[in-house]
């Protein structure tokens, strides 16, 4: 009930983007870059699939399930990837099983969030990786082009016109937020755009976790 009645009154920042798909339609251009190979038949979810920008590139060899907190989104989604489970669902509480995927996505999702809320997914993101699980990270980094834009609603975190909002992360906030994983890899990189002639920086933090198997040994013995 408790994760219903917050998809019944979502917070003004959520809220918004189910006015941008309805307005907008797809937001999200260009295909998803560099996905990891997995394992044929690997259960995946994706946390925040949008339009489905991701979703669209992912393998037909594996099994996808999504979630979204925007219903105009999710709509989307489903003609981008239809043989995908998509679920509408709040991030900060998933309605689904522990231990339940091999590997997790979360891009460009948890930047969308206050920190409260960004240290919630992070914890059901953990939550529902089996295992030897993997979690694949993308969000933009403080070196991005838009870095300041707007109105600042929390430390590093800014509201534009849509009422979107957008934080900008440092490697360190990232392995902090989920420190109940193994870092297998954390990098800030970037690329160049030009935009009505100008040249600008675009950068992301990309990470890989991995969650470790707890007291093995006892797990063995029983």
């Amino acid at each position: 009930m408790e994760s219903q009645d917050r998809l019944r009154c979502p917070a003004d920042h959520l809220k918004a983007w189910n006015q941008d798909y309805a307005q907008r339609g797809r937001i999200w251009g260009g295909s998803a870059k560099d996905l990891p190979t997995l394992t044929e038949g690997s259960l995946v979810l994706e946390m925040g699939c949008g339009d489905g920008k991701s979703l669209s590139a992912m393998p037909a060899s594996w099994n996808v399930a999504a979630i979204d907190i925007s219903i105009q989104g999710l709509r989307l989604a489903r003609k981008a990837r239809p043989d995908a489970s998509l679920i509408l669902a709040d991030g900060c509480r998933l309605p689904l099983q522990s231990e339940r995927f091999d590997a997790v996505f979360a891009f460009h999702v948890a930047g969308h969030l206050l920190l409260a809320e960004r240290l919630a997914l992070a914890g059901e993101a953990a939550r529902v990786l089996r295992p030897g699980g993997r979690l694949f990270f993308r969000d933009f980094s403080v070196e991005d082009m838009r870095m300041g834009q707007g109105e600042e609603v929390e430390a590093g975190t800014f509201r534009r016109g849509s009422g979107i909002i957008t934080h900008y992360f440092r490697e360190g906030e990232v392995a902090a937020m989920f420190s109940g994983l193994k870092m297998d890899l954390i990098r800030t990189h970037g690329w160049r755009m030009k935009i009505r002639g100008e040249e600008l920086v675009r950068s992301e933090v990309e990470a890989v976790l991995v969650k470790v198997e707890q007291n093995p040994s006892k797990r063995t013995m029983s």
